[in-house]
């Protein structure tokens, strides 16, 4: 393999730009669903299971960024690459099945009173900007990976990582506020 040079280590800036541009259309589209789409079952009756389906999706999600993040701390790349498109596989249903839940139910209301209202909704907020600003950050790590960009990779991963395990750990630890609180 020869090293590549300045400018073929270079991300093209049109990857980088489609990049942001799905990025920008996915945040946009959850916008509108969340703001503006109104649930197609408002009797809440269907896929009831969809809320807990996204906790475990998220889950496992975090589980396969934290063995990844152990198969690279101890050199084993092909099993550090096979956990991150695990995590990537997990993360995509999740946005697959979140997609589909508020669809047909809408947002959820949180009950909870006094002083979790003071840990919910600050971590609510952290989950949804840190899952919109992480998702161009996952999209670019993986491209970087998978074009043998390893410096660029590790260097973008560093902060891709704790970013996306936060959110995946936030989003059951959301599931599981909004669930006990009904």
């Amino acid at each position: 393999m020869t090293a590549l040079t300045i400018n073929e280590a270079r991300t093209p800036i049109s990857v980088v730009a489609a990049i942001i541009a799905i990025s920008a259309v996915a945040s946009l589209f959850l916008f509108w669903l969340v703001y503006f789409h109104a649930p197609a079952d408002v009797t809440g009756t269907h896929l009831l299971f969809l809320p807990a389906l996204n906790a475990l999706f998220n889950a496992l999600s975090a589980i396969a960024l934290f063995v990844g993040f152990l198969f690279i701390r101890s050199k084993r790349i092909a099993a550090h690459r096979a956990s991150m498109f695990t995590a990537f596989v997990f993360s995509s249903l999740f946005l697959a099945a979140y997609i589909t839940n508020y669809a047909l139910h809408g947002e959820m209301h949180f009950h909870g009173e006094g002083t979790v209202r003071l840990v919910y909704f600050p971590l609510l907020i952290s989950h949804i900007i840190l899952a919109v600003v992480v998702l161009p950050m996952i999209l670019i790590t993986f491209f970087l990976s998978l074009s043998g960009r390893f410096p660029a990779h590790r260097h973008l991963a560093r902060w891709t990582f704790p970013i996306w395990l936060y959110v995946s750990v936030t989003g059951v630890i959301v599931y599981a506020m909004l669930a006990t609180y009904r």
